[in-house]
């Protein structure tokens, strides 16, 4: 039972899900990080190409007055001739900010899009720990029920063997990785493998039933059954 009890310990600890859960964990918080980053930089970059949208309009609205000036004939012919020159100038600079707007259209295009993959990645790796997280919770309930289906009846079993002997075989796996007890087959230790020597067979074999008989060389606890070699 104390064996199992224990393999049941190890394997709650243990769970192949358990550093896949954590590895998952990670991702999903560092993406989270992408995420908010991503999106920052995606409104500033849409600040961006509202800002060039606006001086482009600025310009277009600048050049449409002179150009109504210009056909309406207005001011003298230095001033025409000067509308004409500005007109020329305005459609050099709405050139340039057309350029300018569309490079930073394309930026906020491609950040978007970024944004919008990292939420579905995001998406399907929190569906992935959740499945994990499930797994690992139908593992637990699994061995918790196993748990209690074996150390049902430890008590009535301790309380069988006396206090004395209970607290010796508590004292001794503590002391021996967990294992206290162990059947003395063939002659050999099945705590420690060693084959025991004439003399130590021979204490044991004069040994009462109910006598306690300790390994030697491990210091566990030796079950004798009729294949002991005794």
């Amino acid at each position: 039972m104390d064996t199992r009890l224990d393999q049941i310990a190890h394997a709650r600890s243990h769970l192949p899900q358990l550093p896949a859960i954590e590895a998952a964990r990670r991702e999903l918080a560092a993406l989270d990080t992408d995420i908010v980053n991503a999106r920052t930089t995606a409104g500033d970059v849409r600040r961006e190409v509202a800002k060039s949208e606006q001086d482009v309009q600025l310009v277009r609205d600048r050049a449409a007055r002179n150009q109504a000036r210009l056909d309406a004939g207005q001011g003298s012919a230095k001033d025409l001739q000067a509308l004409q020159h500005e007109l020329a100038s305005l459609a050099r600079r709405q050139s340039e900010l057309e350029d300018l707007e569309l490079e930073v259209m394309e930026r906020s295009e491609a950040l978007d899009a970024k944004v919008v993959q990292l939420d579905a990645d995001r998406e399907e790796l929190a569906a992935r720990l959740a499945t994990l997280e499930s797994e690992r919770d139908a593992a637990l309930a699994d061995l918790a029920a196993e748990e209690t289906k074996v150390g049902s009846g430890r008590a009535d079993i301790v309380a069988g063997i006396g206090a004395e002997l209970a607290e010796l075989y508590e004292k001794i796996r503590a002391s021996s990785g967990g294992l206290a007890a162990a059947e003395l087959k063939h002659r050999r230790c099945g705590g420690c493998r060693l084959e025991l020597n004439n003399v130590d067979l021979s204490r044991i074999r004069s040994a009462a039933p109910d006598e306690v008989v300790r390994c030697e060389e491990c210091r566990r606890i030796m079950i004798r059954t009729a294949e002991s070699g005794l």
